[in-house]
C-alpha cells in the first residue's frame, strides 16, 4: 500500500466515484454519513443537496466535513478529505446542478434528472480540503 501523490489523487477525485460525505451532528447524536455526488472543481469539492434536508442543516451548523471516495473493486484505492466550508450558495446555481447529475448520469440524463426535480430548493456547499488521507494498494497485486 502506498499513499497517492499529489497528481494521483487529484486525478482520483476527478474521476467518477459516489463519495460518502460524514458531519458532526447534534444532540448526542453520531456523525451523519450519507452517500453523495460530487465533483472536484479548481482544488474544492462541490456538492448539491437539499435545502431543507438535514444533511444541508448540519454542514452549515458543522462548518466543516469529511469525504470518503473509494474505488470499490481491486485493486482498492481511497481518499478521505477533511474539510471546511468555504461558500454556501442558495439557491444552487442551475449550472452547478447540471454538472453534478451529468458527471453521474451523461448529458441527457442529468440534464433530465435536474429538470424533473422542478423547483426543489437546493444548495450548493463548495468545500475546501484542508487534510488529505490516500491509499493505493494497487502494487500489492
Amino acid at each position: 500500500m502506498k499513499a497517492f501523490t499529489d497528481q494521483e489523487r487529484q486525478s482520483f477525485l476527478a474521476g467518477k466515484h459516489v463519495g460518502v460525505l460524514a458531519v458532526a451532528a447534534s444532540n448526542g447524536r453520531p456523525p451523519a454519513g450519507v452517500p453523495i455526488w460530487y465533483d472536484y472543481i479548481d482544488g474544492h469539492i462541490r456538492i448539491n443537496t437539499g435545502a431543507s434536508s438535514r444533511k444541508a442543516r448540519l454542514i452549515e451548523q458543522a462548518g466543516a466535513v469529511t469525504l470518503v471516495v473509494q474505488r470499490e473493486d481491486p485493486p482498492y484505492q481511497y481518499v478521505v478529505v477533511e474539510g471546511t466550508v468555504v461558500e454556501t450558495t442558495s439557491p444552487a446555481p442551475l449550472d452547478a446542478r447540471e454538472a453534478i447529475a451529468i458527471r453521474y448520469l451523461g448529458e441527457k440524463d442529468g440534464r433530465a434528472f435536474v429538470q424533473g426535480m422542478g423547483d426543489v430548493g437546493s444548495v450548493l456547499f463548495t468545500i475546501r480540503p484542508d487534510r488529505w488521507i490516500s491509499a493505493d494498494y494497487s502494487e500489492d497485486s
